[in-house]
């Protein structure tokens, strides 16, 4: 969660506020602080797949690089979705772009609210406390 948050947690936050509905798919516990803090709420990684999609069907989809580049079944499903443009968004974060898609993606800055430079602060806060059901 703590690097979903250092690279993620202003722009989550400033999509809440947008409307959006934001939900950080993880291997931290739901209920997670720092993902409340943000505004979003935690899916629990492995069981994501096998839930159905209610409502809208997702429109954005942002991936952490580290993620991308140690489990298959992410990049898998990253690339198919991208193939089929179900998703008028993919965004990836972290260090470094993975070599298979070095050329093929290009960096978005986004301006953070003065809300998300805030509430961000906090997240980082929480998630180094790390997450717990009590929380």
């Amino acid at each position: 969660m703590a690097e979903v948050v250092r690279y993620a947690g202003g722009w989550l936050f400033d999509r809440g506020m947008a409307g959006w509905e934001v939900n950080v798919l993880t291997a931290a516990r739901p209920g997670c602080r720092a993902a409340r803090i943000l505004g979003a709420r935690v899916v629990e990684l492995e069981a994501a797949p096998a839930r159905p999609v209610r409502g809208p069907r997702p429109r954005t989809l942002a991936v952490c690089t580290d993620l991308y580049a140690t489990d298959e079944r992410i990049r898998d499903r990253l690339l198919e979705t991208m193939a089929t443009g179900r998703l008028a968004e993919v965004r990836l974060f972290g260090d470094r772009c993975p070599e298979d898609l070095d050329g093929g993606v290009d960096p978005v800055p986004h301006r953070l609210s003065a809300a998300a430079r805030t509430f961000k602060a906090h997240a980082l806060a929480a998630a180094s406390a790390r997450c717990s059901w009590s929380t």
